[in-house]
């Protein structure tokens, strides 16, 4: 309890410091709601096949509405070979059959609009999969779809050994770059080995991928969280002499295959994502000219306070209207004072444009549970914050009744971040898949909804903290008189 009022005392600080800018302003649809991300892989099955699907998340909206959401999230739902779990993109045009068919996309956008309810999508323009008909189509020589994706010559070393173009590492660990003998050169994919990056100095892919943002926007979504965006564009090789550069040491470690090897200021941040998000921004306002809704833009950048601000948009042209703000992950522990979190949380406050709204994400699929990351005991905390902090709350599918990792053995890992690490003793600390693992619909084993998420040969050990659950709605009641009226945290 006294973590608890430490926690309050934070946030009513700097809620009482920064309200005013708030209520200058009249309020949008996305200003004034909570936003709740779905992996839609381990949320609810329908159909028992063992994978969350589409038809599971119709059925869910009403727990949904109950809670006071009004927008959900969906990571990727379109057709993919799953090496990435839906981030390597088959087709941007088309869902995923494990999750349903068109017809049930718009079932469930249906019922949404029936109940008040948002949905936003996972729009992932970095790159495709390899198995996509862009890349595919490349590699028989077709010359525009190879000028989709980024190419380049190999070097000779001393030992008459073909070696990659450069330097650049990918976030995944080891080389950035894979040779294709189809064409003769390496592709670029700053991701995994299966997602090439796409050539967003290409007009043609500018325009492509524009074209993919309005064909959901006409299908009734009201927006897109947009994946990785700090990656997109990589230096122009006119710039120097025809050829990729290699990019800077760090002096972090001596791997060559660990991502914080180099410094890399050549494919990550630069000045053009800035302006394609505006680009992406212009195309979102031509909707809201024809029906008068905003259609809402988040970015995920985990970059500095002052490159995070940029996404905005830049003198009279404007970007993403919430682009994320990490502070809760990246600057707050478990061991955090009362006066560090107050710091982390002023930190966006203080760089943000004055006429923008802050924005509070905890937690997500790609980092540990809040219960997990700092502990039990934290989450009603930490979740206070997220919901009465000044600004949107986001909040991540099972933190609302205080789930935790689930615990997956390195034999049955599967999340390439994981896998790539070669490391069956401390792969976890990379590996995302404890944070996938099945929402808890009830204490039975695998929740009782997805039994076989990663289709491993055993079940995945899963936990509820029913006590917590139950501090949660005795805190809730405390404080609010009709507790169906907000998020229960």
């Amino acid at each position: 309890m006294k973590t608890i009022l430490a926690l309050a005392v934070v946030f009513t600080l700097a809620l009482s410091a920064n309200a005013k800018n708030v209520n200058e302003k009249d309020l949008d649809w996305w200003e004034t709601t909570i936003f709740y991300q779905i992996y839609p892989r381990s949320f609810k099955d329908s159909n028992g096949d063992g994978i969350g699907d589409l038809n599971g998340i119709t059925q869910s909206l009403e727990y949904l509405k109950e809670m006071g959401i009004g927008a959900t999230w969906l990571s990727p739902i379109f057709k993919s070979p799953m090496y990435d779990f839906g981030y390597d993109i088959a087709d941007f045009y088309d869902i995923q059959e494990e999750y349903g068919t068109m017809e049930d996309f718009e079932k469930l956008m249906a019922k949404a609009k029936e109940l008040d309810i948002k949905i936003v999508l996972d729009f992932v323009p970095n790159h495709t999969s390899n198995e996509s008909v862009w890349f595919q189509e490349a590699l028989r020589g077709h010359e525009k779809y190879y000028n989709y994706f980024i190419w380049e010559d190999g070097v000779v070393d001393n030992k008459g050994k073909m070696q990659p173009p450069n330097n650049w590492v990918s976030v995944f660990r080891k080389s950035a770059w894979e040779y294709r003998e189809e064409v003769g050169k390496y592709y670029l994919h700053q991701f995994v080995i299966g997602q090439p990056d796409l050539n967003f100095r290409n007009p043609d892919v500018v325009e492509e991928m524009k074209n993919v943002v309005r064909f959901w926007l006409d299908k009734g979504v009201a927006g897109f969280r947009v994946d990785a965006i700090a990656h997109l564009f990589e230096v122009d090789k006119k710039d120097f002499g025809g050829k990729y550069p290699d990019e800077p040491l760090t002096g972090n470690t001596n791997n060559p295959d660990d991502y914080d090897y180099t410094d890399h200021i050549y494919t990550k941040d630069l000045d053009e994502t800035f302006d394609m998000v505006y680009q992406w921004r212009e195309v979102f306002d031509e909707f809201k000219e024809k029906d008068g809704l905003t259609r809402v833009m988040m970015t995920e950048a985990y970059s500095s306070p002052q490159l995070t601000m940029k996404y905005f948009g830049e003198g009279d042209r404007q970007g993403a209207q919430m682009p994320f703000n990490f502070v809760l992950i990246s600057d707050v522990s478990g061991s955090s004072t009362a006066a560090e979190i107050k710091y982390a949380l002023d930190k966006f406050i203080t760089f943000k444009p004055i006429d923008k709204l802050s924005n509070w994400v905890a937690g997500n699929h790609d980092n540990n549970r809040v219960a997990s990351r700092f502990s039990p005991e934290l989450v009603d905390g930490i979740n206070m914050i997220v919901l009465l902090m000044p600004g949107i709350a986001v909040t991540y599918m099972g933190e609302e009744i205080g789930m935790i990792d689930g615990y997956v053995s390195w034999e049955d890992t599967v999340d390439p971040s994981g896998c790539n690490t070669d490391d069956p003793i401390n792969y976890w600390v990379s590996s995302r898949d404890p944070e996938r693992t099945p929402f808890q619909w009830n204490s039975k084993k695998n929740a009782g909804k997805v039994e076989i998420f990663f289709k491993i040969s055993r079940p995945i050990k899963v936990e509820i903290n029913f006590p917590l659950f139950t501090l949660c709605l005795r805190i809730v009641e405390s404080v609010y008189s009709n507790s169906k009226d907000v998020y229960f945290r």
